[in-house]
């Protein structure tokens, strides 16, 4: 009797625990319910809860002990799955966030840093602003919902088995953060832009009118025309989130379809 009772629970063990693997992992890196300041005890009750309500849909699990060697390397696997799909999620932050930093360059606030404790580091001001701005989209077009419906049906792309993952899903993944910096240029162009229009304006008057400061005039007109082109740039930058996001699904289901096991 008690030998079943043993055997049941890790049967029951290994139902929920592979589910509750992948989940934490995307959950933890995930930009939304990743972030830093919620507390790592809401994110595991989210991923056993979300793991609860997924785990009778998902089918027939391998029958491998969690605890044995075979059990390890499963859970290995689940952990890079929930990690490449929340990598993949967080890119369009990271985008929005490297926008800021350089139209915090170009502006002259490369000095106004904050302590960011999501990255645990200094962090431009501006990069922020546009960090808090491309997590508020997400929130607002519903892309948290977007991402966890993604997470539930990757168990169907990519059923929990014990065979090793492709490698061609990484490429993608890796392919997929040099969205980081096209994104981010095309998201700072207006701010960058213009100002280069400025600078080289201020560089010929400064040519055509030698006994000009240029370094009196020129901080208060780049600060202006930075702020203000910021302040215009706003209504752009939405929609521009939006879109990498939708982008962002496709390419979480491109890296789980890469990842399936070769038949």
């Amino acid at each position: 009797m008690i030998e079943l009772s043993v055997a049941r629970f890790g049967e029951l063990l290994a139902t929920l625990g592979f589910p509750f693997v992948r989940i934490l992992a995307f959950i933890a890196t995930e930009p939304v319910l990743g972030n830093r300041t919620i507390p790592a005890r809401v994110k595991v009750l989210l991923a056993l809860l979300v793991a609860m309500v997924v785990a009778p849909t998902i089918g027939p699990m391998p029958k491998i002990d969690p605890a044995s060697a075979a059990g390890l390397l499963v859970i290995a696997q689940q952990i890079l799955i929930g990690v490449s799909m929340g990598f993949v999620a967080r890119i369009v932050v990271a985008a929005a966030e490297m926008a800021g930093q350089l139209s915090g360059l170009q502006v002259g606030l490369g000095f106004a840093v904050f302590f960011d404790p999501q990255g645990s580091g200094q962090t431009p001001v501006v990069a922020q602003f546009y960090g808090l701005i491309a997590i508020l989209t997400l929130l607002a077009a519903d892309g948290h919902h977007v991402m966890l419906t993604a997470l539930v049906q990757s168990f169907q792309t990519l059923p929990i088995d014990s065979s090793p993952v492709a490698a061609a899903g990484l490429r993608v993944v890796v392919e997929w953060a040099g969205e980081i910096f096209r994104a981010g240029l095309m998201l700072s162009m207006p701010v960058v832009g213009a100002l280069l229009v400025a600078n080289v304006s201020m560089g010929v008057l400064t040519r055509a009118a030698p006994q000009l400061n240029i370094f009196a005039v020129g901080f208060p007109v780049t600060l202006g025309l930075g702020f203000l082109m910021l302040y215009l740039s706003l209504p752009l930058i939405v929609p521009a989130i939006e879109a990498i996001s939708q982008e962002s699904t496709v390419v979480m289901i491109r890296v789980l379809e890469r990842m399936r096991p070769a038949p």
